[in-house]
């Protein structure tokens, strides 16, 4: 019990702090942003991209069309951050017929230029694992 305890307490610290607006020289404080938000940046811009049958990984359930979406936009999203740097892993299935290179492509750009403009995070990797294809939407969704 103490051990899950820990583990709590660790994650609580595992985010990204970011220096606050400054009025004329003075700052006004810092921004601290959780490592589990920019987990979900990455998961909808993800989501956005056309090929993609699911993301695979952490939990169980669908991603797409499911209820519980916005529990699972952190399934198959793997977020490293230090101080103003971001490193993502993402592991997905792609939809039969589509160019895996160019689905890779696009999922980097979007969850890059998502992640910088919404948090002010520089993207240094946005690592793509392919762990496989789907026939049909439903296979995607296991």
């Amino acid at each position: 019990m103490a051990k899950e305890h820990q583990e709590v307490e660790q994650k609580e610290y595992m985010q990204a702090e970011i220096p606050g607006t400054e009025v004329g020289e003075e700052s006004i404080g810092t921004i601290k942003i959780a490592d589990d938000v920019v987990t979900m940046i990455a998961g909808y811009a993800v989501q956005e991209v056309e090929g993609v049958a699911s993301m695979v990984g952490g939990s169980s359930g669908g991603f797409f069309g499911s209820k519980s979406a916005m529990k699972n936009l952190s399934r198959g999203v793997k977020v490293d951050l230090n101080e103003k740097d971001c490193k993502v892993d993402i592991s997905i299935k792609v939809k039969f017929g589509y160019n895996i290179p160019a689905v890779s492509s696009q999922i980097q750009s979007r969850v890059k230029q998502s992640i910088e403009s919404m948090t002010g995070l520089n993207v240094t990797d946005v690592n793509m694992h392919i762990a496989g294809i789907t026939m049909t939407e439903d296979e995607g969704e296991e």
